[in-house]
């Protein structure tokens, strides 16, 4: 009989911040591929994935050994923006594998290790080359929780907790009406001020897997374009191949004047982020952003192996795209079985969305789920949305018995009697948006 996981040590001197651990309670001590174990030996299928920054799967045996040999040959760990093999390495290869065979025009900036370092930097490059302070956002957004990214995020949650006003940002319909773009940029009496740029996830992610059309971000690019306003995409977490393609953007046919990346682009888990910069607009003075560890030689090296392996050939995008579809037809299918759940299925490749209507049912689902050896979270306004957020590489099989998981842990909650749930919040139980 298993043990209750001893997470006292956690309750005791650990911050009362921390979310996963009360959505997820247990103390993990190995991971593999796709799976989780646990103190206690119990393996827990992960489609979290940590939040999008394990793409490739935990301790992949390629990317492992890059590291070993690379540590073991003494290679600097920490050199702040000073020049290193590594770094040069991770850069040819990501010129090689990724910018030139889209054409990209990009500079890289290495402004620390956290996708929310990237989006900070990003709101601060356009404020200085536009010599314009607001910036557009759009409804359900998150872009991190420091106060720059945070004045750009939705969650109002969140942004409460910044305890100052959050200025010089405005939103805007997400995939909705271009006309209230416009009459914001065009009307003088919208009240808006003319922006620096507008910043956006193609797909949002913690927002509740809310999908732009192709149509819409090629029109609002256009759109942005012949008015001056920088464009800014956030591909956090839907870039680095989790929508196919390496960035989330390609379909649409634009290319965006600055992009974030972050999570998946540190290939092993490794803290790394990186902004994209059109050009003409590096405007950067030497020194003028900076970060201590903006040269994590170790995220260099497990990025560039990620690059070698995956990156070399479109293999990784159509495998992405086929699981994607198939998830998404078995989530179809599920929501079909289950319709007194007001079930909808949305999501691009592997981050695929089941919202659930009844308050609290997605994050029961999850809990129960969490019981059954799946790791699931939530995301959404009001946490009304299960993601479906599986390493790439998961196998067929794996990912089909996640999903199995998933439906038997619905079936379950709706059989049971509802608890009864305070109707001006979500349960506690329900997993916060990621942190970047």
């Amino acid at each position: 009989m298993s043990r209750e996981p001893d997470l006292a040590v956690f309750a005791d001197l650990e911050s009362e911040v921390r979310t996963y651990c009360r959505a997820f309670p247990a103390v993990f001590r190995q991971a593999k591929g796709c799976w989780l174990v646990d103190e206690e030996g119990r393996r827990y299928l992960d489609f979290f994935s940590g939040a999008g920054t394990v793409n490739y799967g935990h301790n992949h045996p390629l990317f492992k050994q890059r590291l070993i040999d690379y540590l073991q040959a003494d290679g600097i760990t920490h050199s702040l923006d000073m020049a290193t093999t590594a770094k040069r390495e991770f850069l040819a290869r990501f010129k090689e594998l990724v910018l030139a065979p889209r054409g990209l025009p990009y500079k890289v900036q290495f402004p620390g290790p956290t996708g929310t370092n990237a989006v900070e930097a990003a709101l601060k490059l356009a404020r200085k080359v536009t010599g314009r302070g607001n910036v557009l956002f759009f409804h359900n957004a998150y872009h991190g929780v420091t106060l720059g990214s945070l004045a750009v995020t939705g969650n109002s949650a969140k942004r409460r907790a910044a305890g100052v006003p959050l200025a010089n940002t405005t939103a805007l319909p997400f995939d909705g009406p271009l006309e209230a773009v416009e009459a914001a940029l065009d009307n003088p009496s919208s009240g808006v001020e003319p922006p620096a740029a507008a910043i956006l996830e193609t797909v949002q992610a913690e927002g509740g897997v809310n999908v732009a059309s192709f149509a819409w971000l090629a029109r609002l690019a256009e759109l942005l374009r012949r008015r001056g306003v920088l464009l800014i995409v956030d591909d956090i977490q839907a870039g680095c191949g989790r929508t196919g393609p390496f960035f989330s953007f390609e379909p649409a046919g634009i290319v965006p004047d600055l992009v974030c990346l972050s999570k998946g682009i540190g290939g092993f888990g490794l803290p790394m982020s990186l902004v994209l910069i059109r050009r003409d607009l590096d405007a950067w003075a030497p020194g003028e952003h900076n970060g201590t560890f903006r040269g994590n030689n170790p995220a260099f090296v497990a990025a560039a192996a990620a690059l070698d392996c995956y990156w070399r050939d479109d293999a990784l995008t159509r495998d992405v795209l086929r699981k994607g579809e198939a998830a998404a037809a078995r989530l179809r299918d599920i929501a079909a079985r289950h319709e007194e759940a007001a079930p909808r299925v949305r999501g691009r490749g592997l981050i695929q969305g089941l919202e659930l209507g009844p308050l609290g049912l997605a994050a029961r689902v999850a809990a129960a789920a969490f019981g059954r050896g799946l790791v699931i979270e939530t995301v959404g306004a009001r946490d009304e949305v299960l993601k479906v957020l599986p390493p790439l590489v998961i196998d067929d099989a794996e990912l089909a018995l996640g999903l199995d998981v998933l439906e038997e842990s619905l079936a379950a909650e709706l059989a049971a009697p509802a608890p009864e749930i305070r109707r001006d919040r979500a349960p506690a139980v329900a997993a916060s948006p990621a942190t970047q």
